[in-house]
Protein backbone atom coordinates (compact mmCIF):
# COMPACT_ATOMS: atom_id res chain seq x y z
CA UNK A 1 0.00 0.00 0.00
CA UNK A 2 1.19 3.53 -0.69
CA UNK A 3 2.30 5.29 2.47
CA UNK A 4 1.21 8.71 1.19
CA UNK A 5 -2.40 7.43 1.07
CA UNK A 6 -2.31 7.17 4.85
CA UNK A 7 -1.12 10.72 5.45
CA UNK A 8 -3.92 12.86 6.96
CA UNK A 9 -3.10 15.86 4.75
CA UNK A 10 -3.74 13.72 1.66
CA UNK A 11 -7.32 13.06 2.78
CA UNK A 12 -7.85 16.60 4.09
CA UNK A 13 -6.92 18.03 0.69
CA UNK A 14 -8.78 15.45 -1.40
CA UNK A 15 -11.49 17.88 -2.60
CA UNK A 16 -8.84 20.35 -3.79
CA UNK A 17 -7.46 17.78 -6.22
CA UNK A 18 -10.80 17.19 -7.92
CA UNK A 19 -12.13 20.76 -7.93
CA UNK A 20 -10.38 24.05 -8.26
CA UNK A 21 -10.44 25.30 -4.68
CA UNK A 22 -8.48 28.49 -4.34
CA UNK A 23 -8.41 31.42 -2.00
CA UNK A 24 -9.90 34.89 -1.87
CA UNK A 25 -8.50 37.67 0.25
CA UNK A 26 -11.16 39.49 2.26
CA UNK A 27 -8.98 42.61 2.44
CA UNK A 28 -7.86 43.19 -1.18
CA UNK A 29 -10.18 40.81 -3.08
CA UNK A 30 -7.31 38.97 -4.82
CA UNK A 31 -8.17 35.41 -5.94
CA UNK A 32 -5.41 32.83 -6.15
CA UNK A 33 -4.61 29.15 -6.62
CA UNK A 34 -3.64 26.97 -4.86
CA UNK A 35 -5.22 27.88 -1.54
CA UNK A 36 -2.90 29.23 1.14
CA UNK A 37 -3.60 30.94 4.41
CA UNK A 38 -1.83 34.19 3.48
CA UNK A 39 -2.72 36.40 0.52
CA UNK A 40 0.21 36.43 -1.94
CA UNK A 41 -0.67 39.98 -3.03
CA UNK A 42 -1.11 41.94 0.22
CA UNK A 43 0.04 39.50 2.93
CA UNK A 44 -3.28 39.51 4.77
CA UNK A 45 -4.24 36.42 6.74
CA UNK A 46 -7.94 37.16 6.22
CA UNK A 47 -8.36 34.55 3.49
CA UNK A 48 -11.30 32.28 2.68
CA UNK A 49 -11.56 29.17 0.51
CA UNK A 50 -13.47 29.66 -2.72
CA UNK A 51 -14.43 27.35 -5.56
CA UNK A 52 -12.90 28.77 -8.72
CA UNK A 53 -14.45 28.81 -12.19
CA UNK A 54 -13.76 25.85 -14.49
CA UNK A 55 -13.18 27.98 -17.59
CA UNK A 56 -10.36 30.29 -18.62
CA UNK A 57 -7.82 31.08 -21.31
CA UNK A 58 -4.21 30.12 -22.00
CA UNK A 59 -1.73 32.87 -21.11
CA UNK A 60 1.51 30.98 -21.85
CA UNK A 61 2.39 27.39 -22.64
CA UNK A 62 5.28 25.02 -23.25
CA UNK A 63 5.59 21.53 -24.74
CA UNK A 64 7.39 18.95 -22.59
CA UNK A 65 9.45 16.48 -24.63
CA UNK A 66 11.84 15.32 -21.89
CA UNK A 67 9.65 14.57 -18.83
CA UNK A 68 10.52 13.55 -15.29
CA UNK A 69 10.66 9.85 -14.46
CA UNK A 70 7.25 8.24 -14.47
CA UNK A 71 5.80 10.49 -17.17
CA UNK A 72 7.73 9.19 -20.20
CA UNK A 73 4.63 7.49 -21.58
CA UNK A 74 2.71 10.78 -21.78
CA UNK A 75 5.11 12.82 -23.95
CA UNK A 76 4.89 15.17 -25.64
CA UNK A 77 2.47 17.04 -23.42
CA UNK A 78 1.55 20.67 -22.98
CA UNK A 79 1.82 22.64 -19.72
CA UNK A 80 -0.01 25.94 -19.68
CA UNK A 81 -0.56 28.90 -17.42
CA UNK A 82 -4.35 29.34 -17.49
CA UNK A 83 -6.07 32.52 -16.35
CA UNK A 84 -9.51 31.61 -15.04
CA UNK A 85 -12.60 33.75 -15.64
CA UNK A 86 -12.19 35.40 -12.22
CA UNK A 87 -8.50 36.25 -12.74
CA UNK A 88 -6.92 33.44 -10.71
CA UNK A 89 -4.06 31.66 -12.48
CA UNK A 90 -3.51 27.89 -12.61
CA UNK A 91 -0.56 25.92 -13.98
CA UNK A 92 -1.95 22.74 -15.56
CA UNK A 93 -1.53 20.18 -18.30
CA UNK A 94 -3.64 20.57 -21.43
CA UNK A 95 -5.35 17.52 -22.89
CA UNK A 96 -7.40 16.64 -25.99
CA UNK A 97 -5.33 18.98 -28.15
CA UNK A 98 -2.27 18.62 -30.37
CA UNK A 99 0.67 20.66 -29.05
CA UNK A 100 0.87 22.55 -32.38
CA UNK A 101 -2.73 23.73 -32.02
CA UNK A 102 -2.25 25.47 -28.65
CA UNK A 103 -2.23 29.26 -28.84
CA UNK A 104 -2.15 32.07 -26.30
CA UNK A 105 -5.71 33.26 -25.65
CA UNK A 106 -7.20 29.85 -26.43
CA UNK A 107 -10.32 29.19 -24.34
CA UNK A 108 -10.10 26.10 -22.12
CA UNK A 109 -12.17 24.32 -19.47
CA UNK A 110 -11.24 22.09 -16.55
CA UNK A 111 -11.64 18.35 -16.93
CA UNK A 112 -11.09 15.52 -14.43
CA UNK A 113 -8.49 13.15 -15.92
CA UNK A 114 -5.98 10.45 -15.07
CA UNK A 115 -2.70 12.04 -14.00
CA UNK A 116 -0.75 8.79 -13.86
CA UNK A 117 -0.91 5.09 -13.04
CA UNK A 118 1.33 4.23 -10.10
CA UNK A 119 3.33 1.05 -9.64
CA UNK A 120 2.54 -2.56 -10.30
CA UNK A 121 -0.76 -2.44 -8.41
CA UNK A 122 -2.06 0.05 -10.96
CA UNK A 123 -3.30 2.70 -8.50
CA UNK A 124 -4.76 5.47 -10.66
CA UNK A 125 -4.22 9.08 -9.59
CA UNK A 126 -6.87 11.51 -10.86
CA UNK A 127 -6.73 15.28 -10.98
CA UNK A 128 -7.59 18.31 -13.06
CA UNK A 129 -6.34 19.12 -16.54
CA UNK A 130 -7.66 21.61 -19.06
CA UNK A 131 -9.02 20.92 -22.55
CA UNK A 132 -10.24 23.22 -25.34
CA UNK A 133 -13.55 24.75 -24.30
CA UNK A 134 -16.76 23.55 -25.87
CA UNK A 135 -19.10 26.26 -27.01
Amino acid sequence: MYSWLNVPSYWRNKSRRYMLIGGKCRDCGHKFFPFRRTCPKCGSRSVIEEKLPRRGRVLEHTVVHNPPRGYEYYTPYVLALVELEDGAKVLAQLTDVDPEEVKEGMEVEMSLRILRVCGESGFIAYGYKFRPATK
